[in-house]
């Protein structure tokens, strides 16, 4: 079997540096969809609801191909936790994460466009659950200084500096916490019929 167009449905660098491990050829679609949450969604709902919408989105524009969707939010407690914009925003988030455990719900849809729509969507979602360390005020924004995470949900970027800032990652899948879950993609790709190893 030949290998299908895959397309990767984000403008995240993040989400392409990790998909660019696999050493399959890819291209990016953005898929410019309403990221709000609907009333009384809750956040794991929210995630799985929004990768589903970006790969069949991004599938209505490139027929027969294989389209990743991928999403997080990130919430403690019951509060949901977005990207911040600015330092500011940032060093609040992080101030009100120090100490306590925050819970980043990843969710993935791969869309296969050569099946019948009622079939075309694999879906699986990865539950990250990270400890903050309980850091200063003065370390917190020397971090945002040097790393400026602002555009990441919870203002932490576990690839880079941020790593300092945490005591602890629970996660059936490492790659889940910067936004795409690898372990989980493989197995939907391999299901799909795409092979790794030729």
């Amino acid at each position: 079997m030949s290998m299908p167009r895959l397309i990767l449905a984000s403008s995240s660098k993040y989400r392409q540096e990790l998909l660019t491990r696999l050493r399959l050829p890819f291209e990016m679609m953005s898929p410019d969809i309403d990221e709000t949450p609907l009333a009384n969604e809750t956040p794991l709902a929210t995630a799985v609801r929004l990768a589903r919408e970006k790969a069949r989105c991004v599938a209505r524009r490139a027929p027969g191909a294989l389209v990743i969707g991928s999403d997080q939010v990130a919430t403690m407690g019951r509060e949901q936790i977005g990207k911040p914009g600015t330092h500011a925003k940032a060093l609040q988030q992080l101030q009100a994460m120090r100490g306590k455990q925050v819970c980043f719900h990843s969710a993935l849809c791969l869309w296969d466009d050569r099946q019948p729509a009622a079939s075309a969507a694999q879906e699986q979602h990865v539950d990250t659950i990270v400890t903050f360390r309980n850091l200063p005020d003065f370390e917190l924004n020397a971090y945002l200084r040097i790393e400026q995470p602002y555009d990441c949900a919870g203002s932490a970027k576990n690839e880079g500096l941020g790593i300092a800032l945490l005591a602890q990652v629970d996660s059936t899948d490492p790659t889940a916490l910067t936004g795409l879950p690898l372990i989980a993609l493989t197995g939907m790709l391999r299901r799909a019929g795409v092979a790794f190893f030729n």
